[in-house]
């Protein structure tokens, strides 16, 4: 899959195929083929990170 290179466009695609396609962040990066430190520091550069919980990016 690739992925947007805007911060916020990259937060809407990554948290709807959270909610629509995986069950974690783990196997969204594995299904995806991205490494979880790159996107976690791409969407953390827009104050956002990842709710295990809620299973989306959350705003800090």
């Amino acid at each position: 899959m690739n992925f947007p290179k805007d911060p916020v466009m990259l937060l809407s695609v990554v948290n709807t195929y959270l909610r629509d396609n995986c069950s974690s962040l783990e196997d969204l990066c594995k299904s995806s083929q991205i490494s979880q430190d790159e996107l976690t520091e791409r969407l953390a550069a827009i104050s956002f990170h990842y709710d295990r919980e809620q299973n989306q990016f959350v705003q800090d």
